[in-house]
């Protein structure tokens, strides 16, 4: 089996957790055998190939204003034609085409679109190729990806976002297999009437278990009490939210928050934040970070597809904090490896840090509980023998005649992949410019 993976960016350009992700199911399929192949976007004008861990990378160059992997947030009118000429972006289907008639995969994965449209369907689906679309944000809802805005998650598509995907749903149909990263992405697609035809199924993102996480939470001996924060620093992740609910509680703690963000917004975050309280680490190596505080906040304002670095959190024995949002009461369950907020209360996040402040016997009995509740969301063979089992039905089910299943991982055994409903399951412009 030979797959094209599709998607917005590939390392070393990491955007989010969906690269990550991507990376580690890359390298796992190619290690039992499977052929891989990626398609990204890139700096550079043209379509550019390198090797990278043994694997082709595809890099092409975006055919829009500009890359959409900075730190610099290009002015609103740049951002207004960028979404625009983003609805179907028919000038990146030739990256496609070329790089299907070079590699002459067997089946094409799509994950995160943005850059590349849906017109990446069109070009698979002329090539007679079967499509599994993976989930990981709400592009195929919302330009920005987030239905995020004012300061509130969208409950339902705004007009324009419905003006911005008009036909999404329908040219949907094209794809085989859908697999949403949670239960909750996955069905507020299709509530939306999208991949009516195809087979659908969650599966949830891993992160491999590092053996130093295996030991028994540890009671830190130095205080203050520290709460964590990593990862982009946004709006709608909840980053100033957080800085102002922890500034209020007037505790003996420290807040520590790694990632970057757009440049603009970091300057807004740390004008806010009191320096000896609040301390902006920069990027951070995940698992350090991890093993240098005592609770992770996770106080998305947005319905957050996953959110791994709750997983993440728990595997080192953290309590976290999290919202009740989107994919995240998927591994957060309250009172028992963590404890649930809400966006729309702001002070129960403050409720909740000042909780486990105060209740120290709480904090380590969510602690010790937090490795073993995401124990499956650990085993990366878990996730790969998922994968590979839908990708072979997605295969099978499209040949017109019967062809013995490559051996690529004869030793894998056959998984029912899992599954969610498969029986039965101008102004505007300003308008646009002026949420993003």
């Amino acid at each position: 089996m030979k797959i094209l993976f599709l998607n917005a960016f590939y390392a070393p350009h990491i955007g989010g957790g969906a690269e990550v992700i991507l990376r580690r199911l890359v390298e796992g399929l190619q290690r039992r055998g499977c052929k891989v192949v990626i398609l990204a976007t890139g700096p550079e004008a043209g379509l550019h190939l390198q090797i990278q861990d043994g694997v082709p990378v595809y890099r092409a160059g975006l055919e829009n204003g500009y890359w959409h992997y900075t730190q610099q947030r290009p002015p609103r009118l740049a951002r207004l034609v960028w979404h625009y000429r983003d609805r179907y972006n028919a000038g990146m289907r030739r990256y496609v085409r070329e790089v299907i008639a070079r590699e002459k995969p067997d089946i094409v994965v799509g994950n995160n679109l943005t850059g590349w449209s849906i017109s990446t369907w069109d070009e698979v689906s002329a090539a007679g190729l079967p499509i599994v679309q993976v989930l990981h944000d709400l592009y195929l809802l919302c330009p920005k990806d987030t239905m995020y805005n004012h300061g509130k998650s969208c409950q339902r598509q705004c007009g324009l976002c419905s003006a911005l995907r008009l036909g999404h749903a329908a040219a949907s149909a094209q794809v085989s297999a859908v697999i949403g990263v949670s239960r909750f992405v996955l069905e507020r697609l299709v509530d939306q009437g999208y991949f009516a035809r195809a087979r659908q199924h969650v599966v949830h993102n891993c992160t491999p278990a590092n053996p130093a996480q295996d030991d028994t939470p540890k009671k830190r001996s130095n205080f203050p009490l520290r709460f964590g924060y990593i990862g982009t620093l946004s709006e709608n992740k909840g980053v100033g939210w957080l800085i102002e609910q922890f500034q209020r509680l007037g505790i003996d703690a420290r807040l520590d928050i790694a990632g970057r963000g757009k440049l603009d917004y970091e300057a807004e975050l740390k004008a806010m934040a009191d320096p000896a309280k609040v301390s902006f680490l920069g990027y951070c190596d995940t698992d350090r970070f991890m093993r240098s505080i005592d609770v992770l906040v996770v106080p998305s304002r947005w319905a957050e597809p996953f959110g791994l670095v709750a997983v993440e959190g728990c595997a080192n024995h953290l309590p976290v904090i999290a919202t009740n949002m989107g994919g995240l009461p998927e591994i957060i369950r309250d009172e028992f490896n963590g404890l649930l907020c809400s966006p729309d209360d702001p002070d129960s996040l403050g409720t909740a840090m000042l909780w486990l402040y105060i209740d120290g016997a709480l904090r380590q009995k969510l602690a010790s509980q937090a490795r073993a509740s995401v124990l499956p969301m650990l085993d990366m063979e878990r996730m790969l023998d998922q994968y590979q089992a839908i990708l072979r039905e997605t295969l099978q089910g499209t040949r017109t005649h019967h062809e013995p299943e490559p051996a690529d991982h004869p030793a894998t055994p056959r998984l029912e992949p899992v599954g969610i409903r498969q029986a039965d399951a101008a102004d505007a412009g300003r308008r646009l410019a002026a949420a993003d």
